[in-house]
């Protein structure tokens, strides 16, 4: 274990990153996201899911058409309300649900679906102020592409930030840095955007969520480790993970159904899951290890397993393995100098 860290072999697991900071994580052996809002808030914090009327630069033929090859018409909005529906009366609807079923009280709105900063400027200036009326809204969420984040955008943000005193925090969808694959994909974009969204959105103090896929067909473990290294090197805030689902009449499904490629194991994706996780800088919160795909309509969806079985599974496997998050993050800051360090020290 690089020097840098220190593990507690007791009930408890405490990780110590290269930036200094310690956290101490109870039985987990990552960084977990519930952990981390109880912390930070003293209680739990719900999202509530915003799904505005809305496209991408790779649909409508800025960068690309057709999108993603995985993504469906309704892009990552299949768990939200109707478009056609305010943002104040989907905030309304949704809080509604968590403070009768769960007693929430602390809400973020999350912009979930598309790309939320694309669009015209004085309709992106209007749907965030209609989510930061909200007086239960502490935070907003805004989930984009990396060639969506622009200056103008970002400062507006940060006005809104400083005069509500929201958190503000920008979920980019990298997949992937496999640049190889991200063309693949039809991304539409290559691992330079996102390098330059990340450094732009930490400029404003906002928080970053990088969002991954950790089993796309054309990557190997030696993706996943360059994807955790990129996020800790970047210093992004979140990681958010997610295994790849097939819709139905997608032009990945229509590769699925000819047999251009195969998807791995549950049992390989899981290792992958611990790989990455061991590569990662453990100051990094983890919000999800693994996501749920849309009902029906599927050629495949995590193994035909519920994703909270996988997750446990996951979380079996650091424990059976004796490993936790950080044990390979040895690799910034110069480490091929360090043993001069050392002969110093001696």
């Amino acid at each position: 274990m690089p020097a840098n860290f220190s593990k507690i072999k007791t009930n408890n697991i405490i990780f110590v990153s290269d930036r200094g900071e310690e956290m101490e994580s109870g039985q987990s052996r990552y960084n977990e996201y519930s952990g981390f809002l109880q912390r930070k808030y003293g209680e739990k914090v719900y999202k509530l899911p915003v799904n505005l009327p809305g496209t991408c630069p790779n649909r409508d033929g800025t960068v690309s058409t057709g999108g993603c090859i995985f993504c469906d018409e309704e892009g990552a909005g299949f768990e939200c309300l109707p478009s056609s529906m305010s943002v104040n009366r989907q905030i309304e609807e949704n809080k509604a649900f968590f403070i009768k079923r769960f007693n929430g009280k602390k809400f973020f709105a999350y912009f979930q679906a598309f790309s939320n900063t694309y669009c015209d400027f004085k309709l992106f200036q209007e749907n965030i102020a209609a989510a930061a009326e909200d007086k239960d809204i502490i935070g907003i969420s805004i989930s984009t592409r990396p060639d969506c984040i622009n200056d103008t955008y970002l400062d507006f943000l940060h006005r809104v930030k400083m005069e509500r005193g929201l958190e503000i925090n920008i979920e980019l969808g990298l997949q992937t840095v496999n640049y190889h694959t991200l063309r693949k994909i039809n991304r539409g974009h290559t691992l330079g955007e996102f390098i330059d969204a990340v450094l732009r959105v930490k400029n404003r103090t906002f928080e970053t969520v990088a969002h991954l896929i950790l089993n796309l067909p054309w990557d190997d473990e030696t993706d996943v480790v360059e994807c955790a290294k990129v996020c800790s090197a970047l210093g992004v805030d979140f990681v958010k993970l997610h295994s790849l689902y097939i819709v139905k009449g997608t032009v990945l499904g229509d590769m699925y159904e000819r047999g251009e490629f195969e998807i791995i194991s549950l049992d390989d994706y899981i290792s992958r899951v611990v790989l990455f996780l061991e590569y990662l800088d453990p100051s990094i919160v983890v919000q999800r290890l693994v996501g749920k795909g849309p009902q029906g309509n599927l050629h495949f969806c995590n193994w035909s397993t519920s994703w909270w079985l996988i997750k446990r599974q996951i979380e079996t496997t650091l424990a059976e393995r004796d490993t936790w998050q950080g044990r390979k993050f040895d690799y910034i800051n110069g480490a091929a100098v360090r043993k001069f360090l050392k002969q110093e020290e001696q």
